[in-house]
């Protein structure tokens, strides 16, 4: 279970910052099963820099490289340039090196058990990601029970968000998110980026992105390429 992009006590402090979109009117920020983190101000990402996910400890790295690794290759086959990379400092408060995706581990950093949380780095020049943090619930390895296909999921769903994806839930009238309200396939899956519960559930296919997924990585190439970036 997790619920992202909402300001947690003590938690991923650049938060705090005042996200203006400004890029965001003329760009793409949504479609069928995904959506972007306009609201924190991310709209596009490099298509040619690289972005290199780090780990807090060597136990970390250890744990999640081989959880992300499929996933890690179906984001790059969406045009994103994306590795896996080793240990460096984490400071939850705030964003690391410029292109750094960074997974740390919190008890409870959205304040509940089972939630996790992941986030952009918030107002990049020109609306491209530059990178970002996630901390994962420390309890998924300390005895909290969850289903295996819904921890995969969400060690993947989480660096999405670094990378600039939103939830693509319905809202109500209010603009309150549904959730679980999200498109699904013929076969029942929705996307991974759906809260608090979505992608796949089989064995085979959890922690793997979507079409609904791949498509919004490749909308956020395609921004970036509309202001001419390369």
């Amino acid at each position: 279970m997790r619920k992202t992009l909402a300001c947690a006590a003590a938690t991923l402090a650049a938060c705090a910052l005042t996200a203006t979109p400004t890029h965001a009117a003329a760009l793409k920020a949504a479609g069928t099963g995904w959506k972007l983190t306009t609201q924190l101000g991310v709209t596009s990402i490099s298509p040619s820099k690289t972005y290199t996910i780090t780990f807090a400890t060597e136990t970390m790295r250890k744990r999640y490289t081989p959880l992300l690794t499929p996933a890690v290759a179906q984001i790059n086959s969406a045009g994103v340039h994306l590795k896996l990379g080793g240990v460096e400092p984490v400071n939850p408060s705030k964003c690391g090196p410029a292109g750094h995706i960074q997974i740390t581990e919190l008890y409870r950093p959205m304040g509940r058990a089972g939630f996790s949380q992941g986030m952009p780095c918030p107002n990049p020049p020109k609306g491209v990601g530059i990178g970002g943090i996630v901390a994962y619930d420390s309890e998924y390895w300390t005895g909290y029970k969850i289903e295996t296909y819904k921890l995969r999921n969400t060690i993947v769903h989480e660096p999405l968000h670094a990378l600039g994806l939103d939830h693509p839930n319905q809202r109500d009238a209010t603009g309150t998110e549904i959730p679980y309200a999200c498109v699904a396939t013929s076969y029942g899956n929705t996307p991974i980026m759906c809260s608090p519960n979505g992608g796949y559930k089989t064995t085979t296919n959890m922690g793997k992105l979507t079409g609904y997924d791949l498509n919004g990585l490749k909308a956020l190439i395609a921004n970036a390429r509309a202001q001419g970036i390369k």
